[in-house]
């Protein structure tokens, strides 16, 4: 006995039996039409009455309708072809054929009579002369495809065996459960019995058993196949054996295991997974979890019945992508659908989160959480210089790039993939990667979600646009040095291990508005190549019990991604002295204080507290900062300084300006003098002149007047005169 060549000679074989059964009921019915054709479908006709009295309860007369000679004829013609089927089809097994609707049976353990329902529906896919067939069967030539009466009627010999058949159209059993095939409505009958609904044959089920691989468009937006490849796994060795050893155990016993895998972006969790499917001789199916959910088109259950169906016919494991948002409250419902519907499933499925979760109740199979770390400063090193190559890394300084961005093997790769594309932008003949093209590749990874929660700073300060004690500069470089060199010195040098809580730099600019605060986080951001993120207030604080606490984490949480510097401004408003308990109000004012203590702590990344007033401050907070910085009212000398620096090189200015008339005269910060000499240049080019002392001091009197300082008249006329005697400034 020979297999068969193809997958498709088994389907036109298997078909050809159905044959046999279809054209033993014609037979059946012709014999017992008692139709008139003239008027059949505008009456019915006595003696049509007459037989549906006489006929057995539940089968058309057809269906018991003796044929002798022909029944006996049919019954052992259908013997010998499925003697032969059979047969050709172990021999196929045994050669390596690949029979699709071998494996279909096989993948989902369909019954003989499953079997021939799912013929049924196939067989006008495969020629439409059965819908004519069909149409006859039904005494109705509209009704094309087959229903679940007809479909019992041809595979039920008795009542009790098609009362009994009706089992296998439910919600429940295995043509339905895994969506192999679907039940329609009559439209001319829309809430039709069971009996009278069509049996349609999923598009995907026609398609793979036509050897098309292709995912259901259904899914194809939110879902990608990853054949098996070689992917280094970023976890080590034992944990490797450990995750292959679950999962070849759960593929032995047919049985679902869920393996949570817990990290951020890019620290090597599908990397994993499609390591550990490359073991087990099995494709990846990645599922866009965070894009799925914001899908209005389909049920999210007949998604993840559609998802479970493509996984098993394309022989993959699931790795849900984004699994976290389902985390959520008020997702509780479809994450319970979705742990429900993976229990189903007799392999091992994975889903990615960003932070370490598990399950509230029970599952009835086994869960196993993966903690995924970052990689340290060392690690960081390696990758920089493995993933650049050889030639760009020895131009690199890489032990600036793993110390200053605390990247996970991920945003390494798409930094190094942005840079080269920046240098290739620059020069597409000889494009030659440049560490300022590893800086801005490195600030281009920085979360865009971020944004959503605070105002990015672009630094365009320099140290020179400063003007503070040397004392002041000297502490603002060392906080510099300090997230410079913390790789060297947290990882390489072991400070790490001493360190119980976060490894991040907490930094305090105290002093009056207007001297520099701003201005010094914006030049740090600027020498270290990091983001600058200024947190709105307004948009943080709720006055609903609970939401600053969640609007604190999500910021918490996006800038551990993200490698940026938070900037909080007039932070006494959020960090102010925790008060006195005497009603529920201040109970949980002091949880929120109590909630931004634990997360500074945590954080590894740098957060800046700007405040005008340092005593309103909980003393909790001073004393966890890394850096105190006292930002002073400048002095005469600083303000001349001040005043030197703040005019751009193209302002026309007068050469008789008395800078040292205005340090010395009025008593302002710096901020204030950026504004006068602002407002005077605008004041100068409305006169078509370049900028006097006139403007000056028009420009200080309305600077005055906007911070609610006395302007006594005749005031500024005083110092104008005394201007005219002034010794001209150099």
């Amino acid at each position: 006995m020979t297999g068969y060549a193809t997958s498709l000679d088994h389907i036109f074989a298997e078909l050809e039996r159905v044959d046999l059964l279809i054209h033993l009921a014609v037979e059946r019915a012709r014999c017992l039409d008692l139709r008139d054709e003239e008027f059949h479908g505008f009456y019915i006709p006595e003696e049509e009455i007459d037989a549906l009295l006489a006929s057995p309860i539940g089968l058309p007369e057809w269906a018991t309708e003796p044929l002798p000679l022909l029944e006996e004829d049919v019954n052992d013609a259908l013997a010998q072809l499925r003697t032969g089927i059979a047969q050709r089809t172990q021999e196929s097994r045994r050669r390596g054929v690949s029979l699709r609707l071998d494996s279909l049976c096989r993948l989902y353990q369909l019954s003989p009579i499953e079997i021939d329902i799912l013929l049924l529906c196939l067989a006008p896919e495969f020629d439409l002369r059965y819908e004519r067939l069909y149409g006859y069967l039904h005494d109705d030539i509209t009704r094309k495809r087959p229903s679940v009466d007809l479909a019992l009627n041809l595979l039920s010999p008795t009542i009790a065996a098609k009362v009994m058949g009706r089992r296998h159209f439910g919600a429940s059993a295995p043509l339905f459960r895994h969506t192999l095939l679907r039940l329609a409505d009559d439209p001319t009958q829309p809430q039709a019995p069971l009996l009278r609904r069509f049996l349609v044959v999923e598009p995907r089920i026609v398609d793979y058993l036509l050897d098309d691989d292709e995912i259901d468009p259904r899914l194809a937006p939110y879902a990608s196949l990853h054949e098996s490849a070689q992917a280094e796994a970023p976890i080590d060795e034992d944990a490797q054996q450990r995750l292959r050893k679950l999962s070849q155990h759960s593929l032995a016993q047919a049985k679902a295991l869920v393996l949570s895998l817990q990290g951020t972006y890019g620290v090597g969790r599908q990397a994993t997974a499609r390591s550990l499917a490359t073991a087990l001789g099995m494709k990846l199916l990645v599922v866009d979890g965070e894009t799925l959910l914001d899908a209005q088109d389909l049920p999210f259950d007949l998604v993840l019945r559609l998802l479970a169906r493509e996984a098993r016919l394309q022989n993959a494991l699931i790795y849900w992508d984004s699994f976290g948002p389902l985390l959520a409250d008020e997702r509780r419902a479809w994450r319970d659908l979705l742990l429900g519907e993976l229990t189903t499933l007799p392999q091992p499925t994975f889903l990615a989160a960003d932070r370490a979760w598990a399950p509230t109740a029970e599952l009835a199979v086994p869960f196993i959480a993966v903690p995924f770390v970052r990689p340290d400063y060392p690690q960081r090193v390696h990758l920089w210089t493995q993933i650049l190559g050889a030639n760009d890394a020895n131009d690199a300084n890489l032990a600036e790039l793993a110390g200053r961005f605390r990247f996970s093997a991920g945003q390494i790769r798409d930094a190094a993939a942005t840079a080269h594309n920046l240098a290739h932008w620059r020069d597409p003949d000889t494009p030659q990667v440049t560490m300022d093209d590893l800086r801005r590749g490195c600030r281009l990874q920085s979360n865009p979600k971020l944004a959503e929660l605070a105002a990015k700073i672009e630094p365009h300060y320099t140290w020179d646009d400063i003007v503070l004690p040397a004392d002041r500069m000297a502490q603002l470089r060392e906080i510099v040095h300090h997230v410079t060199y913390r790789g060297l010195v947290y990882d390489t040098w072991g400070f790490d291990g001493k360190l119980a809580m976060g490894k991040g730099l907490n930094v305090l600019f105290a002093g009056p508005s207007g001297t520099g605060k701003t201005m010094a986080a914006d030049i740090m951001a600027g020498e270290l190549g990091l983001d600058l993120y200024k947190i709105d207030l307004a948009s943080v604080v709720s006055k609903y019990i609970g939401e600053t606490e969640k609007n604190l984490a999500r910021i918490f949480a996006e800038a551990e991604t993200s490698n940026a510097i938070l900037f909080f401004d007039e932070a006494d408003a959020l960090f102010g002295k925790r008060s006195e308990v005497r009603d529920s109000h201040d109970r949980y004012a002091n949880i929120e204080i109590s909630y931004l203590l634990q997360r500074m702590e945590a954080y590894d990344g740098m957060t800046i507290l700007a405040t005008n007033l340092q005593k309103n401050l909980d003393e909790a907070f001073v004393r966890r900062m890394h850096f105190t910085v006292e930002f002073p009212f400048p002095g005469e000398a600083n303000r001349r300084r001040i005043w030197a620096q703040i005019w751009p090189d193209a302002t026309p200015r007068s050469p008789v300006l008395d800078l040292d008339f205005m340090a010395q005269r009025f008593e302002v910060t710096g901020g204030a003098i950026r504004n006068i000499a602002l407002s005077a240049a605008f004041l100068a080019a409305d006169d078509g002149d370049a900028v006097q002392m006139r403007h000056l001091l028009h420009a200080t009197q309305r600077e005055y007047q906007k911070m609610g300082k006395v302007v006594v008249d005749g005031e500024f006329d005083a110092y104008i005169h005394e201007v005219h005697h002034a010794r001209p400034t150099v």
